[in-house]
């Protein structure tokens, strides 16, 4: 397989319940056109608990930051305007049965890793909400 150069794009999101759409079609094109299919399910997964947290838990703008560096990971973070950390993910069985609260449960289930951290975006104070997936650990679950 040929390797594949770093690449990064960044979406501004709304504050609108739309804009999880925008993202996961966009997310699914992006990472269509680079060669990475075999990362869409999960990856639409992550970027759609990333982003509802984002729009539907917090007021003010949001955005999208999907990033390839090269090395075999793909970084998915979510940017909102409120600088307050978020809810620490239930487990993940207690999540399942709850009516909300499961998004970060399913990060933390389906990501590698995943973090937050605060970050200031175009002068506004916020938060970056993060993952991790790695294309080896995404070949394993394909074959399980």
């Amino acid at each position: 397989m040929p390797e594949i150069d770093s690449w990064e794009y960044s979406l501004s999101i709304p504050h609108d319940p739309r804009a999880v759409t925008v993202c996961r079609r966009t997310l699914r094109l992006i990472l269509t056109v680079h060669g990475l299919i075999r990362l869409v399910d999960t990856a639409e997964l992550l970027v759609t608990e990333l982003v509802s947290n984002a729009v539907l838990h917090t007021e003010g703008p949001a955005a999208l930051r999907v990033r390839w560096p090269g090395n075999g990971t793909l970084w998915i973070g979510a940017w909102d305007a409120d600088p307050s950390p978020p809810e620490p993910p239930r487990p993940f069985d207690r999540a399942v049965e709850a009516e909300g609260g499961r998004g970060l449960a399913l990060v933390r289930a389906c990501a590698d890793v995943w973090g937050w951290q605060p970050r200031a975006r175009e002068g506004s104070r916020g938060k970056y909400v993060w993952c991790e997936l790695g294309t080896a650990q995404e070949d394993v679950r394909h074959m399980a």
